[in-house]
């Protein structure tokens, strides 16, 4: 009896060549795994293309609810990027992908899980460490690290041989990832760092900010304990809520991101990201916490935001310290509800304009007017202290000075 594989299966050109590729290589079965994050995809030509080109059979797993609630916005409350700039759409799918695939490996009885990452990126990092989470037994097989294949031109040189049909245009060979929160592009004129991207052929999710509206638009998300619940007074559920403000940011350019990253495994490289709606989730998240959060718990809350991006970026989703730190952004969120109002334009967006039953912001302090709860004349004795280092510094100085 032949082995069974389970293949985490895209469509795309890596897992099309995966899947022939494996049954010449190990004679095995392969069970075709589609975990539907919310991605732009036709499932029944997919599927379908998986069952022609060799595998047994093809599952689609709809998790884009268990990705948005259980991913996406604990990234969110912790406001975790990575490198300043990208907001870990693909990230944060991939530790939830690899759940999934050893979900169905345990139900098929499969000897290995297989998936298409590159033994140059970060998704074998995430998959391998994701799998070894759930399923430290089973055998990992990545082909790109032990095939004789180097580039997706020989991919598309071995798919005609076989006369298998390519699923892309050779013109169009941009390598992305796309999913509910975001599409990444790589490849082609993005591998020179010098090029500017060619964006109105890549875009995909938004327009150029060239070509957004000359009018600006207003949204307000509303929030309850740092979660979305509401756009422009309408209550919507989550993965509802994202697909709304990706329509709502993409029509204005915003949220594409061109970015040369450090990878896990040491080398740069170079992606164009859009986030439409994350970005504007993002912005009108922080914007909120700046007045519902106290001086010392916002800052240190920016060093946990630093920390969770590196974690997530890594692949470390299922470790003790992320989940720590989880525990912490929550605790931080009792009081982060309330909303706020952005105007975006042109690829841009601002603040309009926010409001929480929480906010710690007080008129009759703030206020330009004095009021009952500040006096001016405070402000000099605290000063005299707080700057005390300063001045003994000062007329250390200054004694050495005069000798």
């Amino acid at each position: 009896m032949k082995k069974k594989f389970v293949l985490a299966y895209s469509g795309g050109l890596d897992t099309t060549v995966i899947i022939p590729w494996l049954k010449e290589n190990y004679d095995c079965d392969i069970v075709a795994i589609c975990v539907d994050v919310g991605q732009e995809a036709d499932w029944k030509t997919i599927t379908g293309r998986a069952l022609a080109t060799g595998a047994i059979a093809c599952h689609v797993a709809d998790v884009k609810e268990e990705y948005v609630e259980n991913y996406v916005f604990p990234a969110l409350k912790a406001s975790a990027l990575y490198e300043d700039k990208y907001l870990l759409g693909t990230a944060t799918a991939r530790p939830l992908i690899a759940k999934v695939l050893v979900d169905y490996a345990r139900k098929e009885g499969a000897a290995a899980i297989a998936h298409g990452a590159t033994g140059k990126g970060n998704d074998q990092v995430r998959f391998d460490l994701g799998i070894m989470a759930f399923a430290p037994d089973l055998e990992i097989i990545a082909p790109w690290r032990i095939w004789d294949i180097k580039s997706r031109d020989e991919e598309i040189e071995y798919l005609e041989k076989r006369n298998i049909p390519i699923p892309m245009k050779k013109s169009d060979s941009y390598s992305r990832d796309d999913n509910l929160w975001h599409i990444s592009h790589e490849g082609l004129e993005l591998e020179e760092p010098s090029n500017e991207p060619e964006l109105e052929r890549m875009l995909k999710m938004s327009v150029s900010p060239e070509k957004a509206p000359d009018k600006p638009e207003y949204v307000e998300i509303e929030f309850e304990q740092g979660l979305p619940v509401a756009v422009n007074g309408t209550r919507l559920e989550a993965v509802r809520l994202i697909q709304t403000l990706n329509k709502i940011g993409g029509a204005h350019g915003v949220g594409i991101v061109d970015l040369v990253e450090n990878r896990m495994v040491g080398m740069k490289s170079r992606g164009v990201y859009e986030t439409p709606g994350g970005s504007i989730l993002y912005y009108a998240h922080q914007e909120l916490e700046h007045i519902c959060l106290d001086r010392q718990t916002y800052a240190f809350k920016q060093q946990v935001a630093l920390k969770m991006g590196e974690l997530i970026y890594g692949g470390l989703w299922f470790t003790p310290l992320r989940e720590a730190l989880s525990l912490f952004v929550d605790s931080t969120q009792k009081t982060v509800s309330g909303k706020a109002r952005l105007k975006l334009y042109k690829g841009s967006i601002s603040s309009a304009g926010i409001s929480s039953p929480y906010s710690l912001y007080n008129s009759s302090i703030a206020s330009f007017t004095t009021g009952d709860l500040y006096n001016h004349a405070d402000a000099r004795g605290f000063i005299r202290l707080y700057g005390l280092p300063v001045l003994v510094r000062a007329l250390m100085q200054h004694g050495q000075t005069k000798q």
